[in-house]
């Protein structure tokens, strides 16, 4: 399968210091290789309403769920692009994961299977300059990964407040230019040994 990247943007700033390391990380990937850029500020989600126990779930067919879906289903790599908010994703990515479980559920779509050796990235700015913090953010990428059977690439982390900040993160910048050609090992819960 050709890889085919998709950026799923979660900031409610559009060109903030996340999106900017994402695109400077992006443009080391090799030349064919397909990219497609979501902002979900512009593409919102609806509230999740988990229906597990409640109905059958149908696939959407149209919409931003479904343009979602389609996206996340055709993408060998997904990239989580989210802010530190709060010590964690953003509010704009947690409902797009929490569309997750509803997918895990929906009829043809068999969305674990799908997602079962894909892998899921993460790029994230913060403006804190000791990086435990992200602690929360990169559990929440790691333990999905996992619970998919997903290959998790880690998350690239840059430091950056008012806009355009990232790019004077050196380090940051150094780490974005081979972070996508790293070998990304198959998730594991913290739990799992070998």
């Amino acid at each position: 399968m050709t890889r085919r990247f998709l950026f799923v943007l979660g900031s409610s700033r559009s060109d903030g210091n996340t999106e900017l390391l994402a695109r400077r990380a992006a443009e080391q990937l090799p030349e064919g290789v397909e990219q497609q850029w979501i902002d979900l500020a512009a593409h919102p989600l609806p509230d999740f309403e988990d229906l597990r126990h409640d109905s059958d779930h149908v696939r959407p067919t149209r919409g931003n769920v479904a343009l979602l879906l389609d996206a996340t289903l055709a993408a060998t790599d997904v990239v989580i692009v989210s802010p530190l908010y709060w010590y964690s994703v953003s509010a704009h990515v947690k409902r797009y994961l929490d569309y997750w479980s509803g997918w895990l559920r929906t009829p043809g779509v068999d969305f674990k299977a799908t997602m079962a050796g894909r892998t899921l990235w993460g790029v994230t700015a913060l403006a804190h300059e000791e990086q435990e913090v992200t602690d929360p953010l990169v559990g929440t990428l790691s333990n999905s990964a996992a619970y998919l059977r997903m290959r998790f690439g880690g998350v690239l982390l840059g430091n950056g407040s008012k806009p355009g900040d990232v790019l004077g993160d050196t380090e940051a910048l150094a780490r974005a230019k081979t972070f996508f050609a790293q070998d990304a090992p198959l998730a594991r819960f913290p739990y799992e040994t070998d």
